[in-house]
């Protein structure tokens, strides 16, 4: 009888003990692989923003000497950046949230520079300044070129001239990052998702760096895409 009463609870106890339900299982495991990777997985994610964006922002450069004939193009890449920026901007901002709400692992990795603190609301502001002013002129049309054209000129010389020194106050810290972990230099070309994480090296949270950066690329492609027709009237 007495072996009989201490069987019963020992049973009860472990009925609580696999209590999640397979869903929720799942769901926290989806949630713990895309979120994982904590200061270290948003730094990463910030510098492989940036790189992206580096690498669009040259194109669209290109586009500018031969503004004329590749005006079409210029249109298309600017769309296609406001992905990446919006999240290189998230990436970033939580950063800054986390550190500002006193988070102990981000105040123990410590703020950027004061230079770098002081330009960025700069950086915002001119980032802001260029792809409205040009999202306006894009939808009003040619008849609306000024002032809105000078706006958007002036506003891209200044911001050209604060992402230079913001980049290139980051490119120390761009190029640690990179030497000192080879497992991020194989998260931004390949963006398997399926092998996130499986391989040495790789920083937790590569599956949610991976899609992060695939779906602002998407978006901003598909968003440049759905936009074409607008390009009509400055391309005739």
């Amino acid at each position: 009888m007495a072996s009989d009463t201490r069987a019963r609870p020992r049973s009860r106890a472990s009925t609580p003990s696999a209590s999640s339900p397979p869903n929720e299982r799942r769901r926290k495991t989806a949630i713990s692989v895309l979120t994982a990777g904590d200061v270290e997985g948003n730094e990463r994610l910030t510098a492989l923003t940036g790189l992206i964006l580096i690498i669009l922002l040259a194109a669209l450069g290109v586009t500018i000497i031969r503004i004329g004939q590749l005006l079409w193009l210029h249109l298309f890449l600017g769309l296609a950046l406001l992905g990446p920026i919006a999240l290189k901007l998230m990436s970033s901002g939580y950063r800054f949230v986390r550190y500002y709400t006193a988070n102990p692992r981000y105040r123990d990795r410590g703020p950027p520079p004061a230079a770098l603190r002081m330009l960025a609301p700069l950086v915002v502001l001119c980032t802001l300044a260029v792809f409205i002013t040009g999202l306006v002129l894009l939808f009003l049309g040619p008849s609306s070129r000024q002032p809105l054209v000078l706006t958007h000129k002036v506003s891209f010389i200044v911001w050209l001239a604060v992402t230079a020194v913001h980049v290139l106050g980051h490119l120390p810290e761009l190029l640690g990052l990179f030497r000192a972990a080879p497992g991020a230099r194989s998260e931004l070309p390949a963006l398997q998702v399926a092998r996130a994480g499986s391989a040495s090296g790789r920083l937790p949270g590569a599956a949610g760096r991976a899609l992060s950066l695939a779906g602002a690329l998407a978006v901003g492609l598909a968003l440049a895409a759905v936009l074409i027709p607008q390009f009509a009237s400055w391309t005739h």
